[in-house]
């Protein structure tokens, strides 16, 4: 574990996985979902490091060791800031290799949209279940808008059911054991969450960097539909997607997913030998 600094003087906590021996053959940085933290893709690190690829992941603002109000943002870009300081610093750390973004949920949000407006340079980029549909009514899209200008620091609970994380009840029962985790969503939050991913989908159809787009069809966190209608949208020359119809929101800690560690491995092999 390492800390960066940003620029007015919060904190971002940054975990490494390296490899054990040997020069890693790319990075892959993780970015996480909303309410946990960077800790939570031990398994996720362990198998990208058995293939070569060195891992990092950051916690968001407010979320894990970071500093910040439990999910709560000082602005409505500041993920995108923090994302953009955590690649800088990638780069530094690791010259010359490939960088590949890794984002799941909120995390696949933050990344897509990274990609999007073209925040920082990367090499691929993979989305796990991301929240580009976040499944609120137009009421509630106005109640965030509304919310986040006149109560910005309002934090109230993010709904999230730890039961539909995944098949394996062992998922739930360690997330909600977990006091890194939490069930807090603020204003600021809840509107990235409401507005951006339209403008991911926006930007679909001109889609430049290779992505996979690995989703969990019985998704009953995120709306399967957004990473669907995104999936239609893009080039597919330059987007693989894959749903799994059967499985939850955290397909990496389902009960079947070997499938899916296997779709990201042919994936990764076939672009970095």
């Amino acid at each position: 574990m390492t800390t960066l600094r940003t620029a007015d003087g919060e904190t971002v906590a940054l975990r490494d996985w390296p490899l054990a021996s040997g020069a890693p053959r790319a990075v892959v940085l993780v970015v996480h979902g909303l309410g946990e933290h960077a800790g939570r893709y031990d398994r996720v690190a362990a198998e990208l490091n058995g293939w070569g690829f060195a891992v990092r992941a950051a916690d968001h603002h407010g979320h894990g060791a970071s500093s910040g109000a439990r999910g709560g943002l000082p602005s409505t870009g500041r993920l995108l800031d923090d994302l953009a300081l955590v690649i800088d610093d990638t780069r530094r750390a690791f010259p010359g290799l490939p960088l590949v973004l890794l984002g799941h949920s909120l995390g696949g949000l933050v990344a897509a949209s990274a990609v999007a407006r073209g925040l920082r340079a990367v090499d691929a980029l993979v989305l796990s279940s991301p929240a580009l549909d976040a499944g609120l009514s137009t009421f509630q899209k106005l109640l965030v808008a509304t919310l986040s200008r006149l109560a910005p620091g309002l934090r109230v609970g993010n709904g999230l059911d730890a039961d539909f994380l995944s098949h394996e009840p062992g998922v739930a029962q360690a997330y909600r054991a977990d006091p890194l985790c939490h069930d807090r969503i603020g204003a600021r939050l809840a509107r990235f969450l409401a507005d951006e991913g339209a403008e991911v989908q926006a930007a679909a159809p001109a889609w430049q960097v290779p992505t996979l787009l690995i989703y969990a069809g019985d998704d009953r966190l995120v709306k399967p539909a957004g990473s669907k209608a995104f999936a239609a949208a893009a080039p597919p020359a330059v987007v693989t997607a894959r749903c799994f119809p059967a499985l939850y929101h955290e397909i990496f800690n389902e009960r079947e997913a070997g499938p899916v560690f296997q779709t990201l491995r042919d994936w990764l092999d076939a672009r970095f030998a």
